[in-house]
């Protein structure tokens, strides 16, 4: 008995990122999973972590326009980078 193949979840779906997004991770499709790897790995590239508070994000000149703030927690900051993504 065959089964259907499995639909890819959440994470495995190819997206395309916004002009802005894609200014810091890269054109091309993504995966959710690829872009959220890549945002953090600029943050700690960057030192962008509030050293008092590893929890807050702030934000840089590129990413000021994706989280609409100076400083975002690591937990509002999916909510502004799925408004980046088709």
């Amino acid at each position: 008995m065959a089964t259907a193949p499995k639909k890819p979840n959440a994470l495995q779906q190819p997206l395309t990122p916004s002009p802005e997004l894609a200014a810091v991770i890269g054109s091309g499709t993504v995966t959710r999973g690829d872009m959220v790897s890549k945002i953090w790995a600029y943050i700690k590239k960057n030192n962008l972590q509030n050293p008092a508070n590893k929890r807050e994000i702030m934000a840089d000149a590129k990413l000021r326009p994706i989280f609409g703030a100076d400083k975002v927690t690591m937990f509002e900051m999916n909510k502004h980078l799925a408004k980046h993504l088709k």
